[in-house]
Formats: structure tokens, C-alpha cells, sequence
């Protein structure tokens, strides 16, 4: 039942009466659905107004900036939950017991291999294609492999593909860099946890197995949770999209990981280290911030302000304690690490960005902690969407378990008119 009711007035016609629903949290929404009928749809590029499902997995407030996963804020989530506690508690909709926590990472952890023929598929890719592009089609490939609980309808075959995904997907990650490397593909570690793991897969060798530091550990366990899951965003959005059409869950994610490619959304830590080799020294600091404040200057400081959050991004407080962490454990005497940490000293105290709420976002310090750590841009969007399945995969899942329709968005028609073709 609508809790309320709007009215729509057009001129010539009469009023249109449509629902109003509120949720627990956020707007409330003006249902829609009745215009079509009335011969009228709305218009609304890159769907900035539309609600385009009802969701109870994340709820965003960027105006104040907050992100809760089924009602927790993501600070508690990054101190006190790990990343595979924080995939229990997207899909499952609460935190899991003790017990369920030993299940679930004992499930997990026994699912981490792929098929080995997965190895071959490899071959055929270019060894310096981009990540990315190898991980659209792997991801898109597991189909192939594993067709045996493929019903969409079973929640049982559902579940089993969810784990499949969540297991090999830092598996999948570090295969595809040690692809592009030219070095031994590593079998995961059923001893080690998933952030240990993925780790050792991708920078130990079978000649040198070395202990994983587990401050890095830590580090790339918080960078996971830290992009579970972002709401309906342009990767969300396309996975159920694609799901919409029955499409399987594997072909879903491949996707995602698509739509993330895109370098205005999971692109953006890569972005800033290129920024940074632009700005190319300390010294040229201010340089640059003055270009930034310039209107008519194409240059943009990445990593700092967000789209959604227009206050502050949440997750960057907890990051930049991580990046301070890792700095400290790693020791690195870096030039672009310490540009990257001048700019952001100076940025957080000009009054210019300040007066903007311009401070810098989870992007900012997850592509930095990633190359203290010793890992490629080339991989940052790769780590991204290892992270972000679980979300992706929940949205998923609570689409299909309940009723929806394909998706089918409309348009305003603004080409040619009915014509004839000429007659010859």
C-alpha cells in the first residue's frame, strides 16, 4: 500500500494520481508505472532520479556521508568484520554466528581452485593485454565449466554459484597477473586466509614461497571490504540488468566486471597515480592546485571529492589509517608515495577545498596502498572487482528470489519521422 499519494498535473490532461512509498531510510519515491498507461513516460538520463528496484542490502546518504550494509556502518564493518564476515552478511542479510563464520570460510576456502583447464583458456591471450580485458572473458567462461547448478530458479544452485564466484575470484585475479608477469600460475592455500591467499598467489613463486606480511594482509582485507558493495551503481545496475534477462550468474558478473572497466567508476585509483606521474614532483605541487581551481584548466585532482558523497567519503578515513599503516610497516622511500602524501596535506588545509568538501576519497588512498604493496595499476580495477562480487552477487540474488521483470528501459525519440524509401 502507498503511504501517500501525488498528483500529476499535465496541461490538457487530466490529473494523474500516483503512489508515493517511503522506505526505512532515504527519499521517498513517486511510483511511476501508472504513466505508461496514460501515454506518457519520464525522462531522466543516467537515472540520477529513478529508483529502479526496491533493495534491502545497501543503503547510501551523501549528503551526510553513510554507507551501511543491512544497516551497518561500513567503519564499524572495516574495524571489526573481515571481508568473508562481510559477504555473510550481503548475502545472508545478518552477521553470521561463530559457527556459521567457521562453515562459511571452510566452504569458501574449499572452493578456491579452478579447473585446470582454466589454464589453457589463459593461452589464448595476449600476455600484455590489459587485466581487465582477460578477466571479462575468464569470469564470462566459468559457464563453461561449471554448468552443473546453473537454475537460476534453485536457490540451492544459486548459493553454490555464489561461493564459486566469491572462492575463485582472487584466484582468477592473481592468475591473470601472473599471466601478464610470464610466471608460474600459484594454487591457492587452504591454510591461509582469503586476503593471505590472495596475496601469496600473486607475488610468491614454487621456487620461493615467502610468509605473507600480515599487516599487507590486513591492509587488502580492509581494501575488499571496503568495496563489497556501493549500492546501485553503474556495475550493480548492470548486473541485474543482465539478470533481468535470465541471463546466469557467472555471465552476470562478467558484466559487472565490464561496466567497472570504465575508467569514470572502478578506474579512478588507477587515475590518480596517473595524476600523480603528471604532477611529477613535490615541488610541483602548487602548480597544480592552482590549475585545479582553475576554471578554465582541464586538469582535475583525482581522488578527492565523490559523486554520491558530497560531504565525505566514509570508507577514506579508514583507509587512510590503512595507508598509514602500510607506509610505516613497509618503509618505502618512494617519490610519488610522498608527492601523493603532500598533495593530500595541502589539499585537506586550502580553504578552497575545504569550502568543498573536496577531501580525499577511498580511491585516493586504496591506489596507493596498492603500490606500496608492489601491485601494478594495470590490477587496481582487478582488486576492485574481486572486492565488489559479493555485493554484486546479493543484488543479484535478491532480484531473482523475488519477483521482477526484465529490464526495459525507455527513450524520447528525437531522429526522423515515418519516411518512404525513394523509389529508384
Amino acid at each position: 500500500m502507498a503511504d501517500k499519494k501525488a498528483q500529476l498535473i499535465i496541461e490538457g490532461n487530466a490529473p494523474i494520481d500516483l503512489p508515493v512509498y517511503s522506505g526505512t531510510l532515504g527519499p521517498d519515491v513517486v511510483d511511476v508505472r501508472g504513466l505508461t498507461a496514460e501515454g506518457f513516460f519520464t525522462f531522466d538520463p543516467g537515472f540520477m532520479a529513478t529508483s529502479s528496484c526496491e533493495s534491502k542490502i545497501t543503503f547510501i546518504d551523501g549528503e551526510n556521508g553513510v554507507l551501511l550494509h543491512r544497516g551497518y556502518p561500513i567503519e564499524q564493518l572495516a574495524e571489526n568484520a573481515d571481508f568473508l564476515e562481510t559477504c555473510f552478511l550481503l548475502l545472508k542479510g545478518e552477521l553470521p554466528t561463530d559457527a556459521e563464520k567457521d562453515v562459511f570460510v571452510s566452504t569458501i576456502k574449499n572452493h578456491t581452485m579452478v579447473h585446470e583447464q582454466l589454464k589453457t583458456f589463459f593461452n589464448g591471450f595476449r600476455r600484455d593485454a590489459h587485466p581487465m580485458a582477460i578477466m571479462c572473458g575468464v569470469v564470462g567462461a566459468l559457464s563453461a565449466f561449471y554448468h552443473d547448478s546453473l537454475d537460476i530458479n534453485d536457490a540451492h544452485h544459486r548459493e553454490i554459484s555464489a561461493i564459486r564466484l566469491i572462492a575463485k575470484m582472487p584466484t582468477l585475479a592473481a592468475m591473470v597477473y601472473k599471466y601478464s608477469m610470464g610466471q608460474p600460475m600459484m594454487y591457492p592455500r587452504n591454510d591461509l586466509s582469503y586476503s593471505e591467499n590472495f596475496l601469496h598467489m600473486m607475488f610468491n613463486t614454487p621456487c620461493d614461497e615467502k610468509k605473507v606480511n600480515p599487516i599487507l594482509a590486513k591492509a587488502m582485507d580492509r581494501i575488499f571490504v571496503l568495496h563489497a558493495d556501493h549500492e546501485q551503481n553503474a556495475s550493480t545496475s548492470t548486473v541485474r540488468l543482465a539478470g533481468s534477462s535470465g541471463a546466469n550468474p557467472f555471465a552476470c558478473i562478467a558484466a559487472g566486471i565490464a561496466a567497472l572497466w570504465g575508467p569514470a567508476h572502478g578506474g579512478a585509483n588507477e587515475a590518480v597515480l596517473r595524476m600523480l606521474d603528471e604532477i611529477g614532483d613535490v615541488s610541483n605541487i602548487e602548480t597544480f592546485i592552482a590549475k585545479a581551481k582553475d576554471k578554465d584548466d582541464p586538469f582535475k585532482l583525482m581522488g578527492f571529492g565523490h559523486r554520491v558523497y558530497k560531504n565525505f567519503d566514509p570508507r577514506a578515513k579508514v583507509m587512510k589509517e590503512t595507508c598509514d599503516e602500510v607506509l610505516a610497516e613497509l618503509g618505502i622511500n618512494d617519490p610519488q608515495l610522498e608527492l601523493a602524501m603532500k598533495l593530500e596535506e595541502i589539499a585537506r588545509n586550502d580553504p578552497y577545498f575545504v569550502e568543498r568538501n573536496l577531501y580525499p576519497n577511498v580511491d585516493f588512498y586504496s591506489g596507493i596502498i596498492l603500490k606500496a604493496i608492489g601491485i601494478p595499476a594495470s590490477m587496481f580495477t582487478v582488486i576492485f572487482a574481486t572486492g565488489r562480487t559479493p555485493g554484486w552477487i546479493a543484488h543479484w540474488n535478491e532480484m531473482i528470489s523475488s519477483p521482477y521483470k526484465i529490464g526495459r528501459p525507455r527513450q524520447l525519440y528525437t531522429g526522423a519521422t515515418k519516411r518512404d524509401y525513394p523509389k529508384k
